[in-house]
This record gives structure tokens, sequence and C-alpha cells, in this order.
């Protein structure tokens, strides 16, 4: 049987480990990415640096009345499709870097799916444009916004773009050789390419949704009822993250399997926590 290392944390019981995984190890993080971004997004509002419904031609070189707001790509209600244009391939974002990114700002219009603020649109196309205006309003690298606004504030630092290869812990493939990840480090990384350790997961979790050290939760978050939540995957990554009202939560990351199994076990944790 293929083995799918996991990792299941929860304020309830001590951690629990499969197949090798590890809480201390750098893992992909996927579109839980997302949380970090939109919490910037919130955190330059309240300091005055921008304003959440700021066009988005005000810190990018678009293409002016597109009506596309910072709070719209935040929300996925910019009318952006999923993906870029160009998306495939077994490495899909490696081509996808900041100059192919500024080539499609001045054509937004043509390449949104809907007009802005009416749907939702899940999009990883609109948190690149996201992460891209908050880099400019910042006058700052992603990175860098992300440790000052963000990591810091919460005293959480196992979040890195680009960990050691030592410190990364890779699905098992063929023969138990380490699976290659997916090159997320241009412009996608604010919608989908840090890396964490399991045990960052969860300390982002608590510190925002159920301490709530920076405010309100961002709205990166998804909510289902009183639930607040977020997933991500990548090709051989994912993970769940989600915390209750009454303060319980779970954090479940898995390397290789399905992803929904990952989301299913996630909310079975969940219901094992303190929460009632």
């Amino acid at each position: 049987m293929h083995r799918v290392p996991t990792c299941v944390l929860t304020d309830a019981a001590a951690p629990r480990l499969v197949d090798g995984h590890a809480v201390d190890r750098f893992v992909e993080i996927g579109s839980f990415t997302k949380v970090l971004t939109g919490t910037a997004l919130m955190r330059l509002a309240a300091a005055g640096v921008l304003d959440a419904d700021d066009p988005v031609e005000r810190w990018l070189p678009a293409a002016p009345g597109t009506g596309i707001t910072l709070r719209h790509l935040a929300e996925h209600t910019s009318g952006l499709p999923r993906l870029p244009p160009g998306t495939t391939g077994r490495d899909p974002y490696a081509a996808f870097d900041r100059a192919a990114l500024h080539r499609l700002l001045g054509r937004l219009d043509a390449v949104r799916v809907r007009p802005p603020g009416r749907e939702e649109e899940y999009s990883n196309l609109g948190y690149a444009v996201l992460g891209e205006a908050l880099s400019r309003a910042a006058r700052t690298s992603y990175e860098e916004l992300l440790a000052t606004h963000v990591l810091r504030p919460l005293d959480v630092h196992e979040v890195s773009a680009r960990p050691a290869a030592a410190d990364r812990l890779l699905a098992p493939g063929l023969l138990g050789r380490p699976r290659r990840p997916w090159t997320m480090t241009g412009a996608i990384l604010p919608a989908g390419g840090l890396w964490a350790t399991p045990r960052a997961v969860a300390d982002l979790l608590v510190r925002l949704v159920v301490e709530r050290r920076l405010g309100t939760p961002a709205p990166s978050w998804q909510r289902s009822g009183r639930l607040y939540w977020h997933n991500g995957a990548t090709r051989h990554a994912s993970v769940f993250a989600g915390a209750a009202p009454g303060g319980g939560w779970a954090v479940v990351h898995r390397l290789g399997g399905d992803p929904e199994r990952t989301d299913r076990a996630g909310i079975d944790a969940l219901r094992g926590t303190g929460s009632r």
C-alpha cells in the first residue's frame, strides 16, 4: 500500500504522526498561503498604507476602470479565473514569473470571467495580483512584507518561500524517492507557494482565529457558519486548518493522497476537539 505521511494536530490531544510525518519539518501548505496574504492586506490597511477598497490600478499598472479592488481579490469576487492563462504541464507555475504577471495586468478586463463584486470565483490568479499589489504598496518583497506585518507580530518563524532542502519533507514516490514539488516561488507565491512546519500552521490558526492577536480574521479565511477554515493542496501535499466557535481547532497535513480526504480528516479531527 502506498504510504501517505500524515500529521494531525488539535487542541484536544497529542500530535498524531503517521508514516514518517513530522511537526518540525517544512512542508508545502498550498493555498493556506492565502490566509497570510489576506492578513497582510488588512494589516497594511490598518496601518494606513493602503485602503482595502483601493482599485487595483492604484498600485499596479493595470488598465483603468476594471472595477477590481484589493478587497475583491481577497474575497475571490474579482471575476478573475482560477488559474493564470496558459497554466499547464507537470510544473504548471514554473513560467508564471513577475514578468508574465505584468503582461496580464493591462488586459485584466479580457481575462476576467465575470464582472467584479458579484459572484465568488476562487482565484489563484487573483491572489497573485493581490500579493504583487501589496508588495508595491509596502515597497518591499512579498516575503519581507509577511515577516514584518504578520509573522514577527505573531511570533511565528517556521514559514518560508525557500526552506533549505534538508529541512523539507516531501511526499514519498517510487521506491521511496521523494517526489519533486512544483515551482511556486514566482508570481504565484502569494496564492499558494509557501512552506511551513505543521506546528507553525497550528500556531497561525490559533493566533489569528482563536486568540485574534491581529484583530478580526482576514477575509481570506473561508467561513462555514461560525467555523473559520482554509485548506490548501499542491501536486503532492495537502492541508486543512480549522477553528470552531468554542476554541477547538485542528490541523491535518498529508503528503500524497487525495486532498479531499485531508479535508474530511480535518473535519473529523475538529469534531473530536474541545469545541462543543
